[in-house]
């Protein structure tokens, strides 16, 4: 691991640690050596030269900031070897608007990892329109090792597929609270009784195909009344009515005070845990 300050790197090494022994103590450790073993394998330095020597996959994750990644990027390139991966874990710009130029352009790619990335495997990895095909099903091959689950997106897409699907989804619960058509909290219960235990096992492609007999027969039959529903549905809302986030604030602080917020991220991680415990039990992650 490498960055500027020492300190952020003892910080880091900590969390490494924890984390490790969080996946032993769960029985969700990735591979087949324990937290003890794989710390031996884990190193720390300030110098960039250092970390890139003899490297065939680097993952950066650096601030959300298209500037710095130019220039940082430009340090990358005139440091790594003709074989190095360059993947960033940034979850809103993509390749092309930081690797453009770069002798290794062809190696760049984004390799966007899903929060908690500790117990939600799915990575999505996103092409410049320069990556090679090569270095995706490089990348797609060291994410699988790891025990990730990566999906290639074939071309860049502002927000990826992960932002792009929780959007639309974003977008008309806030149509629906702001419509008075149901509460915050009753919305949440539609995905957290309803769609979401659906979607943890089967997505929206395999629901519709199990929903009828096949995906051909469900458009045949539903396929006009959705599109009677998306039709119906009013222009994206920019989330900025003070209204309306009231509303959501109504419902959501007294049963989450932010002012406790990592006592309420504790407990879904909690969940989390006992949500990859099962699907490693039924072979499905």
């Amino acid at each position: 691991m490498y960055d500027i300050s020492e300190s952020q790197l003892r910080t880091a090494l900590e969390l490494v640690e924890k984390n490790l022994r969080k996946l032993d103590d769960h029985g969700l450790q990735r591979g087949t050596i324990n937290a003890d073993e794989a710390l031996l394998h884990v190193s720390v330095t300030t110098s960039l030269e250092e970390a890139l020597r003899n490297s065939i996959y680097v993952q950066e994750s650096a601030l959300e900031d298209v500037n710095f990644r130019i220039e940082f990027y430009k340090k990358l390139d005139s440091l790594v070897g003709p074989n190095t991966i360059l993947a960033s874990s940034t979850s809103t710009i993509p390749a092309s608007k930081f690797t453009e130029g770069l002798v290794n352009k062809e190696r760049c790619i984004i390799v966007h990892p899903v929060n908690p990335p500790l117990f939600l495997p799915l990575t999505e990895l996103v092409p410049a329109p320069w990556t090679s095909q090569k270095t995706v099903d490089k990348a797609a091959e060291i994410m699988k090792s790891i025990k990730q689950q990566p999906v290639k997106l074939k071309k860049e897409v502002l927000g990826f597929a992960v932002n792009r699907l929780q959007f639309a989804l974003l977008a008309e619960t806030w149509r629906l609270v702001a419509d008075d058509v149901i509460g915050v909290n009753d919305i949440d219960l539609v995905m957290s009784a309803g769609l979401g235990p659906r979607y943890a096992f089967n997505g929206p492609c395999e629901t519709v195909h199990l929903n009828a007999f096949g995906v051909r027969d469900y458009f045949r039959r539903y396929g006009g009344g959705v599109t009677t529903v998306l039709n119906d549905m009013k222009a994206d809302p920019d989330f900025a009515d003070e209204a309306v986030i009231q509303k959501f604030e109504a419902e959501l602080e007294p049963k989450m005070s932010s002012s406790n917020i990592r006592v309420y991220q504790a407990e879904r991680e909690v969940k989390l845990v006992e949500l990859a415990k099962l699907k490693k039990a039924l072979d499905l992650s």
